[in-house]
């Protein structure tokens, strides 16, 4: 029960909250909330966390990554293909472009050429731009939710933990790529029917096909650009 508290809080907390904002060079600041990666619901007679349906049919993920995991599938979004573009903008081979606007992301391949990504983006308030570098890059990463969450939910009677392990119920997904000195991520979801959307607190997202993709072509040092 203790385990399954834990990760209802974390949960409700990762439907609820956006992540910490932090200034980066040439960026404008975003105040963020916390993480938003999706619209999960409590159902507290049957203790489940309850993902989004089009159906009445309930699709639960009621255990953590090491349990067993039963993902959604009523809501299958056919997904958003990659495929390369023509690219005439004078960045590197190997940069990223992110373009907000169009809720795409390009992975400069050199000679005139861009791999194209769609990605879901930040909010209405919490748009930014900026310029710097892939700093770190994760598979499976943790997700460790700041103190001003945990004591934000506390208040509401949500106990979060300090970490929540990576896996399938993770809200940042299969791979992260850390931008600067930022909590700012590329990086993956476990809820693919919101790439393509505004909806973040200013990570931005891929599926995690796309996200393993990239985390295999990017190199730590890479230019990010978002506009």
């Amino acid at each position: 029960m203790a385990r399954r508290s834990i990760l209802r809080s974390a949960m409700m907390a990762a439907v609820t909250a956006g992540a910490v904002s932090l200034t980066m060079a040439g960026i404008a600041s975003a105040q963020g909330d916390g993480y938003d990666p999706r619209t999960w619901v409590y159902d507290g007679e049957q203790d489940v966390v309850i993902a989004p349906s089009d159906d009445a049919g309930r699709d639960v993920v009621d255990e953590p990554a090491t349990g067993p995991v039963r993902l959604p599938t009523t809501r299958r979004v056919p997904p958003i293909a990659r495929k390369v573009v023509a690219f005439a903008e004078p960045h590197p081979k190997g940069s990223i472009i992110v373009d907000t606007g169009e809720r795409r992301l390009y992975y400069v391949l050199g000679d005139g050429r861009a791999l194209k990504y769609a990605i879901g983006v930040g909010r209405e308030g919490f748009s930014w731009s900026g310029r710097d570098r892939i700093l770190d890059k994760k598979e499976w990463p943790d997700w460790r939710p700041p103190a001003e969450m945990r004591e934000r939910e506390a208040a509401q009677g949500h106990d979060l933990p300090v970490r929540m392990a990576g896996g399938p119920n993770n809200p940042l997904g299969a791979r992260a790529l850390y931008i600067g000195n930022t909590l700012y991520r590329i990086h993956g979801t476990n809820a693919p029917w919101t790439v393509g959307t505004a909806n973040s607190s200013g990570c931005i997202r891929m599926t995690n096909d796309d996200v393993i993709d990239l985390y295999r072509r990017a190199s730590i040092g890479a230019e990010v650009v978002v506009r």
